[in-house]
């Protein structure tokens, strides 16, 4: 059975929480919209726009929540996610990741027809030649394309200052491509958990970034849009002076990796809240001092820490991966919840944890309220 078979029939029924078959991913509404408008009102206080990446949540229902409350669009990591997005109705969709193969650029292009505002990045000038050549033979109209630059991940982009030039004139002189701007995306400063050494490793970045807009506006290249920042930077990045848009992703959720960081370098200030979280039940409990949970491997990320307790056992208890299944629960004073009891988990990395569930289940305090698809899991390609 799937998640509308098994759960529609509990939407709206006072504390179904409870009865929710499990593992499940829930989502507090509230804290989620409180999330949107924090962050929507922070970037309209400092004057920046928002396109916020949506390989967080992988979701129409989310993202138009977002639009609605300021965002330009949304970026997507991979042109499968932009395709799902833009089959709901979600328009200003920025790609963020390179396109490069023929039966990509293809789908690209037919894409383009179809959704409104839509961009892409490119970090090589023979990938927007061959994007040009294919909408010049399709008779489609002419893609936005943002020139990428690498932060210094040497994940994608232009390598310097004078590839982002030659990058930029490549795509100024096709007729079916239009010059959007710059991407500039430090992925890599993002978790550093001071503020103070995260904010003087994006200021030793910015100073790269500058150069390389200075550059770009002598070619007559100056970008009409920089996008790039992200949860961990938000407060650095707006007083950069630098950027145009944010592409903040996880501050929807606050996944524990954003949790263990401080975000505006006042103690003790945490501006959103846990919004994501994965309900487990308690199956076994025959041994002394642990329980097992029915949430393992499968049900969460496993690229960060083991997750963190929210709520159903007592302080002091550990989370351990027990398997592909199971989990376990360690309280060495050996208080901890009763067979059948709910422990809510923390996701550890909200990203890769969306993408092992079809639904989100959407909770107000603990009624189940809403069933909403995980749009483009799996889309990654």
């Amino acid at each position: 059975m799937n998640d509308e078979q098994l759960h529609r029939h509990l939407v709206g029924r006072q504390g179904s929480r409870r009865d929710l078959n499990t593992p499940v991913l829930v989502i507090d509404r509230d804290a989620l919209d409180r999330n949107i408008a924090r962050m929507a009102d922070f970037a309209g206080a400092n004057g920046l726009k928002l396109r916020p990446h949506a390989k967080t949540h992988k979701s129409a229902d989310i993202a138009r929540r977002q639009i609605a409350a300021g965002a330009l669009g949304v970026c997507c990591a991979k042109l499968g996610e932009a395709e799902a997005l833009a089959d709901e109705g979600i328009t200003g969709i920025l790609i963020t990741s390179p396109v490069v193969s023929a039966p990509a650029i293809e789908r690209l292009i037919a894409l383009n027809d179809r959704c409104e505002g839509l961009m892409c990045t490119a970090d090589n000038p023979m990938a927007a030649r061959a994007i040009a050549a294919a909408i010049a033979a399709s008779g489609g109209p002419p893609l936005t394309v943002l020139v990428d630059i690498d932060p210094g991940i040497h994940r994608t982009g232009v390598a310097d200052a004078q590839a982002a030039v030659a990058l930029f004139r490549t795509i100024a002189a096709e007729p079916s491509l239009l010059y959007g701007g710059v991407q500039y995306y430090c992925g890599l400063q993002q978790h550093i958990e001071s503020f103070a050494e995260r904010e003087a490793a994006m200021r030793e970045r910015a100073e790269y970034l500058r150069g390389v807009l200075d550059a770009l506006e002598q070619a007559g290249g100056k970008p009409p849009i920089v996008t790039g920042g992200g949860t961990g930077t938000h407060r650095i990045d707006a007083a950069l002076g630098l950027f145009t848009e944010l592409q903040v992703g996880s501050y929807v959720f606050m996944d524990d990796q954003y949790r263990a960081c401080a975000l505006t370098g006042e103690e003790d200030e945490v501006p959103f809240e846990t919004a994501l979280m994965i309900d487990s039940r308690v199956i076994s409990a025959n041994s002394p001092g642990m329980v097992t949970l029915d949430a393992g491997f499968k049900s969460l990320a496993t690229d960060a820490e083991p997750p963190t307790i929210a709520e159903g056992a007592a302080e002091g208890t550990a989370f351990f991966f027990m398997g592909d299944e199971q989990g376990a629960l360690v309280n060495m004073a050996g208080n901890l919840p009763e067979l059948d009891s709910i422990v809510t988990l923390r996701a550890p990395h909200c990203d890769p944890t969306v993408n092992l569930y079809d639904t989100y289940h959407v909770v107000s305090g603990n009624t189940l309220v809403d069933l909403w698809p995980v749009t483009a899991r799996g889309r990654s390609r």
